[in-house]
């Protein structure tokens, strides 16, 4: 009798107790965990949309400095993009470097010539389709 009255006078945690804070506890950072990453996929598409608004904005800032053309990117026009962008006649550098997606990979420009241009990614992650895409706006 006296052995069980020496372990009840024993203050501490059950293995139950912490068994169920662990659980709510992990229960909790799966949740911030895909929560994260569905912010982080958003994120990622907001660059997107912002970069190519930024070279669609050079392209159309291109057009009106350097004779009613768009340039057309190196490799030819099926989905070649730009690495910078500049006019020779007058000599303006009007983007030095085009942004890449935030993955890594580059924008792409289908169907591009001096007349036309549509530019996009294949990377949207958050973003319903038809994914967004810029055109010339002339």
């Amino acid at each position: 009798m006296k052995l069980l009255h020496r372990f009840k006078d024993k203050k501490g945690y059950t293995l139950l107790e912490l068994l169920v804070v662990i659980a709510i506890i992990a229960i909790i950072a799966t949740v911030g965990l895909v929560s994260f990453n569905g912010t982080q996929k958003k994120a990622r598409d907001t660059r997107r949309r912002g970069d190519l608004r930024t070279i669609a904005n050079a392209l159309e800032q291109y057009y009106a400095v350097c004779g009613s053309v768009y340039p057309t990117p190196p490799g030819g026009v099926a989905t070649a993009i730009y690495t910078t962008i500049s006019c020779p006649n007058p000599a303006t550098t009007i983007m030095t470097t085009v942004p890449k997606d935030p993955t890594g990979s580059s924008y792409t420009c289908t169907g591009c010539s001096a007349t036309t241009y549509q530019i996009g990614t294949a990377g949207w992650e958050a973003e319903p389709t038809p994914y967004p895409s810029f055109t010339n706006q002339q």
